[in-house]
């Protein structure tokens, strides 16, 4: 005998938790992690009893926000692709990718707060991420953009270096030139042409 599954929220519910998510990113980011629960339950527009009922611990919120941005990311690339061409799809989802890292940065503080009570919440984060890449440059690859012979793990890694320079505007303006050349080369030989 099986064991059912978790309980599907009520459309109220969902939308309480994902506004819990979106404010605790935010001041999870731009505040630290000393920023009080009943500030993020106000201003997410819901009781402290709502916030406690989706997140039972500061660290059960905080490591929820953090996976809530690793979702939105990763999920994002199947809609861009239904969008866009492949080619500006990927670089559309490297921009928010770019975003991604300087929310993790943000949130770093917090994070090892979570990560110091034995929670990893980045388990399954570099799987994830790999995996939208490899449908970003598989698009690319088959529509004849992109050349073949690109890992999505060594694509990851070029982002993240040249995101090291991300942060204040100037410096991303940078990575995006950066990123712009990443592009450039999976388009380089991509199909004889190059």
């Amino acid at each position: 005998m099986s064991t059912p599954g978790p309980k599907p929220l009520r459309a109220d519910a969902r939308r309480n938790r994902e506004r819990l998510l979106d404010v605790a990113v935010r001041a999870f980011s731009q505040d630290g992690p000393d920023v009080t629960l009943d500030a993020i339950a106000k201003e997410a527009g819901v009781g402290i009893g709502t916030l406690y009922r989706h997140f039972p611990t500061r660290e059960a919120l905080i490591e929820a926000a953090y996976r809530n941005e690793l979702a939105k990311l990763c999920d994002a690339a199947a809609g861009l692709l239904e969008e866009m061409p492949p080619d500006v799809a990927l670089r559309t989802w490297m921009d928010r990718f770019v975003d991604y890292l300087a929310t993790k940065r943000g949130m770093a503080d917090a994070l090892r707060a979570v990560i110091a009570t034995g929670a990893n919440p980045y388990a399954h984060s570099r799987d994830r991420l790999v995996g939208a890449i490899g449908t970003l440059i598989e698009a690319g690859a088959a529509a004849g953009v992109f050349r073949r012979d690109v890992a999505a793990e060594d694509l990851l890694t070029g982002m993240n270096g040249a995101c090291l320079a991300a942060g204040e505007p100037a410096q991303r303006e940078q990575a995006g030139r950066v990123i712009d050349l990443l592009v450039d080369g999976l388009r380089h030989g991509a199909d004889g042409a190059g």
